[in-house]
């Protein structure tokens, strides 16, 4: 070997999934389908089409994910293509649809209703259920102006959770107006350019209600907040007063009173003690639209109601906001209650696409969290149908390997999933495979039952359920517990009525 040649190296590869991702297996892909072809059917139903973007965009249409020149992959992950533009893996599936749209906007009808699924990637710091890759399944309206899309959404959004078998009772959707809470910012002198990081400092402190109650927010929207391991956040350095609207638009007053729930009550509640700037009352007014326009549709505030503690995070919603959360506790693996919260949100952000345009074009929508919502079905246990296997044909007589691929096409012939074993074992692991593969019949046939024509067909199910009755091997033998052997011609019908039984 010359001195220049590097040496190979003997080493192998050590098999790891990269930090942040997960592989998904054949039970969980299937729960993953069974909820997502529901929600596809609600919203079909609510006049949703189907739209499918490719996973890379050019990293200029992700908007405030841009990367900057220093570091392409802030937030995304980023490549050059060779022309030497920077593309990145979707951060979620809005932007995508915006540059969609505004590529083909002279074709599609306005409004236009989509849906679309897929996984989205977030080149972030992974921590426990803090995945880089998951799933979203979003709907959303494109160039509806009224209010009444969003209330749409909302009342959508009910119908996807109850059609996955969540009980009324056991989710709300809550709505908002940002512009309720922009007005409160004005109110408060924390309105224009100059003061968005402070805004943005008021944002947070809010969305941590849930998690520090009234005061934590009331320490945070103040000087700052020392937590239980001594660790210090600086607050947004609001005074007295101005801390206190923003608490009272949280539904809490300096003298101990509270906001009762539901829709009527918080928007009084709002218009009556909550200093507001002229965005802010049109934002009430909007609400005001929603909330009649659900009452109107029989959604009521077990279902849909307004509640201004909602805050979402993203810069570009401009209106209403909406959040779908489960109310209902389980307990964790210790035995202390949890609650999921939210599952799913969206709102109005009319600017987005106009950033590819240049004019206003109006547009809401609602995303689904789809991992975490089948953590809360499964939860509920609601995992789905477990996925069923091929019926297995057993490979007895190696030199009869083409009679057994024809039992197995008669059965695919028939529409019924099928295979032959292609591994080298006898009988005893053949079954075991065909457990392994959860297959729900095996297919039997020695050159003896060749030769007479016929067929041994074992009910894998419902053997398992009688073999557990069954203590001594001689009387297992004796019993063959579901098992049936037929007529070759037989082995369709035969095999039809078994998976039948099995469904019950």
């Amino acid at each position: 070997m010359s001195e220049n040649t590097p040496e190979r190296s003997t080493e192998r590869p050590k098999a790891r999934l990269p930090r942040g991702f997960a592989d998904r297996a054949a039970a969980e892909l299937a729960a993953t389908r069974t909820m997502t072809d529901a929600i596809r059917r609600t919203y079909e139903l609510w006049g949703f089409e189907a739209l499918e973007t490719p996973f890379f965009e050019y990293t200029d249409a992700l908007g405030k994910f841009l990367p900057d020149q220093d570091r392409p992959n802030a937030g995304v992950f980023s490549l050059q293509d060779d022309d030497e533009q920077w593309m990145s893996l979707r951060y979620d599936l809005t932007a995508p649809l915006a540059r969609f749209v505004a590529e083909n906007w002279e074709r599609i009808p306005k409004p236009y209703k989509s849906y679309r699924f897929g996984p989205v990637f977030r080149n972030e710091k992974p921590g426990p259920g803090r995945f880089r890759q998951f799933l979203q399944f979003d709907a959303d309206v494109i160039g509806a102006p009224s209010v009444i899309a969003d209330a749409e959404m909302c009342m959508m959004a009910a119908d996807t959770l109850e059609a996955l078998g969540i009980p009324r009772g056991d989710y709300v959707i809550k709505v908002n107006n940002r512009k309720v809470l922009d007005g409160v910012m004005e109110a408060i002198g924390l309105g224009g350019d100059d003061k968005a990081g402070q805004r943005l400092v008021v944002l947070r402190a809010i969305d941590k209600l849930d998690r520090l109650g009234i005061e934590g927010v009331r320490a945070l929207l103040g000087t700052g907040r020392k937590d239980e391991s001594g660790d210090f956040t600086k607050g947004a350095g609001l005074n007295g007063g101005q801390a206190e609207n923003v608490l009272r638009f949280l539904g809490h007053d300096v003298a101990g009173g509270h906001a009762e729930q539901g829709s009527g009550a918080a928007l009084r509640w709002l218009e009556e003690r909550v200093e507001l700037s002229e965005t802010g009352k049109q934002g009430i007014a909007e609400l005001r639209e929603i909330s009649a326009a659900l009452q109107a549709a029989g959604f009521c505030d077990d279902r849909v109601r307004v509640d201004p503690s909602v805050v979402r995070g993203l810069e570009y919603y401009t209106g209403p906001v909406y959040e779908a959360e489960l109310t209902f506790e389980v307990k964790d693996d210790e035995g202390r209650p949890i609650r999921f919260g939210s599952v799913g949100g969206g709102g109005r952000y009319d600017g987005l696409i106009a950033r590819f345009r240049g004019e206003p074009a109006p547009a809401t929508g609602f995303s689904v969290g789809v991992s975490r919502l089948q953590a809360a079905l499964a939860a509920l246990g609601r995992h789905g149908e477990a996925p069923v296997g091929p019926v297995v044909v057993l490979v007895m007589d190696r030199d009869r390997t083409g009679d057994y691929l024809a039992l197995a096409r008669t059965l695919r012939d028939a529409g019924i999933a099928a295979e032959i074993y292609l591994g080298s074992s006898g009988m005893k692991a053949q079954m075991k495979y065909a457990d392994r593969r959860s297959a729900p019949i095996a297919v039997i046939q020695g050159s003896n039952e060749k030769d007479a024509g016929e067929v041994t067909v074992k009910d894998l199910v419902q053997g398992a359920e009688m073999s557990k009755s069954i203590d001594d091997r001689s009387e297992w033998i004796a019993a063959r517990p579901a098992q049936v052997t037929v007529k070759e011609a037989d082995l369709v019908e035969t095999v039809r009525a078994m998976l039948a039984a099995q469904k019950g």
